[in-house]
This record gives C-alpha cells, structure tokens and sequence, in this order.
C-alpha cells in the first residue's frame, strides 16, 4: 500500500471562502477605512467617482497584491531581506511603529471621540473630556490586549458584520433621500481627483498592514486543510480577491455617503475631518439617536482595532527586541504613547502621519511591485531589489522630511527644490522616475557581477 500524501491537494468550499474574506475585511477595515472615503466624497463632490478610483487603486488594489507577495514569500521579513536582512527590520521597526503607536492607534481613539463625544459634547473644556476619553479607551484595550486571543472572534463575526449592516443602512438611506446636487470639487480635491485619491488611499495603511497580513492569511488557511504549497497560494489570492471587491463596495457606498453630506452641508478640508462628515450627515437624516447609534459602532470598532494593533505591534516588538522590555512592558509604553498622541486630536495626527506615509508607501509599493516578477526576473537579479528600493527611499524619505518640516510650519526650501526637480513629484508620484533608475542599475550591476564571475571561473 502507497504511502499517504501528507500534503494532499485541497480547496476551500465556498462557506469557508466566506468567512476567510470576511474575517480578513474585519481586519482591514478599522478607522481609517471610515472616514476616509467621506471626506474624498464630500470634498470631490461631483467628481467623487474619479477620486474613488485613485483610492481604491492604493486602498485596495496595493493592499491586497501585499497580501499575496508576502503569503508567496513566506513573510514580510523574508520579502524585504531580499534587499538586506538590516533593511528588514529597520523597515519593520518603521511600519509597525506606524500602524501601531505613532498614528494608526491613536487615530482608533481620536476617531471614535470624534463620533461619538463630540457631537454631544459641545466645545467647552473640549480637552478635558477628550482626555477623560482617552484614559478610558486605552486603559480598557490595555486590558483586552492582554488576552489577543479573543480579539479575532468579537471583530471578525460580530462586529465586522454588525459594521457591514450599518454602512448598508446609511447607504441606503442616502439613496433614498432628497439632497441638492453635488458640489463642486473643493479643497485638496479641486484639481487632481484621481491623484488626490491615490494618496489618500495611503492613510488607510492598508499597505502597511497587508505585509504582515499576508502570512496570517497564508496561515489560516494551511489550518482549515489546505496544506499544499500551490493550492495555499491560491486561496489565498481568491480571499485576498474577495475581501478586495468587498472593500471597494463599501469604499463607493461611503463615498457617495460623504458626497451626499457634502451636499448638504460644505466642511473645511483643512481642518474637519471624514468623522465630520459623517456625524453632519446622520444628524440630518436620523437626528441625534442616530448619530448616537453610529457614534457606538465607531468605538466599538476602534476599540477593537485598536486591541488588536496594541497586541500585534507588542508582540512584534517583543520578538525582534525581548532582552529590553517583555510582552507587558511594550503594551505599557506603545499605550502611553497612543494616549499622549491621541489628545493632539484627529486633524492633527492625520496631518503628521501624511509625511511619513509619503515616505513609507512608496518603498513599500516598489518591494511588491519587484515580488510579483520574483518568479521570472528579480529572482535571478537580485542586486535589482537593493538598488532599486535605495533609490527609490532616497526620494521618498526626502519629499517626507521636507513635507513633515512643512507640517510643523518650518520650511526646508532647499529641500523642496531638490525633490521638485523630479518628473512627477508636483503629484506626489516623484520616487518613480529613481525607482526605474534603481532597478537599471540593479540589473546592470548584477550582469557585470555574473560576468565578472564566470571570468574568474573560466580563468
């Protein structure tokens, strides 16, 4: 009798692809996925359609080629050690900070106080209750991000779902309700919507996120059977595929909500946010019950995002540093930190995370750019990853300083000159032009190094 294959092909049946796009959409779908796409609506106005497009492309469309990269890769931290195993964590070290304490968990809280407290607050002592606010939020995730194993149950069948249901209801009531027409586009969105959208498309940090998603999902998989190399890859395309169209669904429904909001009433791109838009427009259509109701799910979504980001950036950090702070040590510091950034308020930490996401995302779009031709090319010029991402940060850590510079209210002029200099750097798109010269230099330095090889071996 032949031995059994341990690896024997299976598929997923059709239920059990539902729940992995479902669970996977929960753990995309945190605060930032709220309240950008209203904002973009009620800024582009009658030009949301073209804006939506550039948001869903670095929103959804880069996010999930991240998933299926690094599930192909094995993991982030073998995905970016094709450039250095140094490159590696120090990028690491950047996204998890990002997505973690610095901006992405401080914005869960910022955001719900946003929805929930303002609306009934009202401005006096605004910064004490805001406070008060936090201490509590972050105090109580502190606690839950103790136990991460019951995070993944409350978001991704409870929540996530109940989340899905209540943009569907605003969405439809929206449809249904008489509104004048659409402005006319206004702020950051006046003149290059689709553009202005793409680069909106990067707060959502989906990118980021999705380089340590993709093993997660990678995993899940290989642990409801599907064990085999090839078919796991596949699967994971196929949820990564789902959740994406799921994303883009709501992307447009909260789109078209925010430009209903903005027909009724303009915002201030400078200073309100995607989390004005909506309270604005729940308290026309619902009154203050509703935009209670919808101030409740934003905390109780944020809140569990942010237990969730809390454990995992602990974690990590736990793992790649465990001989200066355990598990409980970093929860304790990333907390403080969040709690102290989350009281500069939303407008703010969103005006300085734009910088650094400037500088992030276009590293991060290059590396799964060189992965998916890993298998036919980059894989057999390897020197193309190094030069190509060096290149590639030079510009885009460089447009970041000076834009940060410029978040504080200083100017780096020299700066700004030398990154202007560059085709297509007035829309945000200036790494391009370096990144293809990275990767001509990569692949002329890896042919020279091959040629030089076979001469020694020859001589």
């Amino acid at each position: 009798m032949g031995k059994l294959n341990p690896h024997s092909h299976k598929r997923l049946d059709t239920r059990q692809r539902i729940i992995v796009g479902i669970t996977f959409f929960s753990m995309f779908f945190g605060a930032g996925n709220l309240i950008f796409p209203p904002y973009l609506g009620a800024l582009a106005g009658n030009r949301t359609l073209v804006g939506m497009v550039g948001f869903v492309v670095s929103a959804v469309g880069l996010p999930i080629l991240g998933v299926i990269v690094v599930a192909q890769a094995g993991g982030f931290g073998n995905l970016s050690a094709r450039v250095s195993k140094r490159f590696a964590l120090v990028l690491g070290v950047a996204i998890m900070l990002t997505i973690g304490p610095l901006f992405a968990i401080p914005r869960t809280a910022s955001t719900s106080f946003e929805m929930a407290v303002v609306p009934f607050a009202g401005q006096q002592n605004l910064w004490l209750v805001r406070l008060l606010y936090s201490l509590v939020f972050f105090g109580l995730a502190f606690l839950v991000a103790q136990h991460p194993d019951k995070l993944s149950q409350v978001l991704g069948k409870v929540m996530g779902p109940l989340l899905l249901v209540m943009i569907v209801v605003l969405f439809a009531a929206c449809l249904f309700a008489k509104h004048p027409g659409f402005a006319n586009p206004q702020g950051s969105y006046a003149h290059h919507q689709l553009m202005q959208g793409f680069i909106d498309g990067y707060q959502t940090m989906d990118l980021l996120a999705g380089l340590y998603f993709g093993i997660v999902i990678s995993a899940n998989i290989s642990s409801m059977g599907v064990e085999d190399e090839h078919d796991n890859r596949a699967e994971t395309g196929i949820g990564g595929i789902f959740t994406g169209i799921m994303l883009a669904i709501i992307y447009a429904m909260l789109g078209f909500v925010g430009a209903v909001s903005g027909s009724y009433q303009a915002i201030d791109g400078a200073t309100d946010t995607g989390a004005t838009v909506l309270t604005n427009l729940t308290d026309r259509l619902f009154g203050h019950v509703g935009t209670m109701f919808v101030g409740l799910i934003f905390i109780v979504a944020c809140f569990n995002v942010c237990s969730g980001l809390l454990s995992t950036c602990s974690s990590y950090f736990h793992k790649q540093f465990g001989t200066v702070l355990g598990y409980r040590g970093w929860t304790i510091v990333f907390t403080l930190i969040a709690l102290v950034i989350a009281n500069i308020g939303l407008s703010a930490i969103i005006k300085l995370s734009v910088p650094v996401l400037e500088a992030l995302y276009p590293i991060a779009i290059v590396l799964v750019l060189l992965s998916l031709l890993h298998g036919v090319f980059t894989r057999h010029f390897p020197a193309v990853y190094f030069w190509t991402v060096l290149f590639t940060a030079i510009d885009s850590v460089a447009n970041g300083i000076a834009n940060l510079v410029a978040a504080f209210g200083g100017r780096l002029v020299w700066l700004e000159t030398a990154c202007n200099w560059l085709p297509l750097n007035s829309v945000a798109l200036g790494w391009v032009v370096p990144a293809l010269a990275g990767f001509v230099v990569g692949d002329y330095r890896e042919h020279c190094r091959t040629h030089a090889h076979a001469l020694n071996r020859n001589g």
